[in-house]
């Protein structure tokens, strides 16, 4: 009797002890410790497909040097006019628009005027705070410094620090440093939208570099707002680390204020938040 008491003591101890765990400790986790489990996963793999390619070596030869060359122009020009400009761009006022020193300045313009005059310039910032909340023990916030420049380049570095709070194990915190060149590949005074590559550098547990990429948009549908969506996708140890926001946008002289959805995916974990916050352009 006494064992099985002492026993089922011990299982309800682990039990509580695996569901005290907070996200972000799991979140660090699982980005850390999935490395040396996928390199003998990846080095096992090479050798198979390695040894098992041999056979083919000739037939993908004869593929590459006849075929090689004409699919290699197609998907450079696809490639080209997908991501920078087409021909038929080239003609349209948005190919040549300048950056606005902040949206709705002059009319119903957002970031971008297709004439040059005294309210565009060739540099803009934008620096924001923004707090994001999933609960009252999981929360963190923002910083954000988005800058263009030459009409269609832009540099963006963001800091994302969060916090949780557990009742049993103390607070736990991670933090995700982000920098991004983008190149903003359409241009209109209503719309724009964006492509960018660049690092991040996940802390904590972690300590840990990882090439990351980001894509994102914003219209400008009706003054005073606009509406935005942003995602970014970082590798690190073979696991992703996800951001993907979508926010409304009041917009006053060069401040604007924030409200929205954040989604955060750190390895195996998900978080769902709400975002507020404030910036200012200069």
């Amino acid at each position: 009797m006494k064992r099985s008491t002492l026993f089922l003591a011990i299982l309800i101890l682990l039990c509580t002890l695996s569901q005290a765990q907070g996200k972000l400790e799991k979140a660090e986790y699982s980005l850390a410790d999935k490395e040396e489990r996928d390199n003998r996963r990846s080095g096992s793999r090479s050798y198979d497909s390695y040894s098992s390619s041999d056979s083919y070596d000739d037939q993908d030869s004869f593929l590459a040097e006849t075929f090689g060359i004409f699919f290699a122009e197609i998907f450079l020009y696809a490639s080209y006019y997908t991501i920078v400009e087409t021909p038929v761009e080239r003609d349209y006022r948005g190919s040549n628009a300048s950056i606005t020193k902040y949206p709705y300045l002059n009319s119903n313009t957002g970031n971008y005027a297709y004439d040059w005059n005294d309210n565009t310039q060739l540099f803009r910032a934008t620096f924001s705070s923004r707090f994001i909340a999933e609960n009252r023990k999981l929360y963190g916030n923002h910083l954000h410094l988005d800058m263009r420049f030459f009409q269609r380049a832009g540099l963006e570095i963001d800091y994302l620090q969060l916090w949780e709070e557990n009742t049993n194990f103390g607070n736990n915190s991670l933090a995700i440093y982000t920098a991004l060149a983008k190149y903003h590949r359409v241009r209109t005074e209503r719309f724009n939208a964006w492509w960018g590559l660049g690092a991040a550098y996940i802390d904590g547990q972690v300590n840990e570099w990882g090439f990351t990429y980001g894509l994102g948009a914003e219209l400008f549908f009706a003054k005073p707002l606009s509406l935005e969506a942003n995602f970014n996708q970082t590798f690190i140890n073979n696991r992703t680390v996800n951001k993907f926001n979508t926010l409304l946008n009041y917009h006053v002289n060069r401040y604007k204020f924030t409200g929205g959805y954040e989604h955060l995916k750190i390895g195996s974990q998900d978080i769902s938040t709400f975002s507020a916050g404030i910036g200012v352009s200069f």
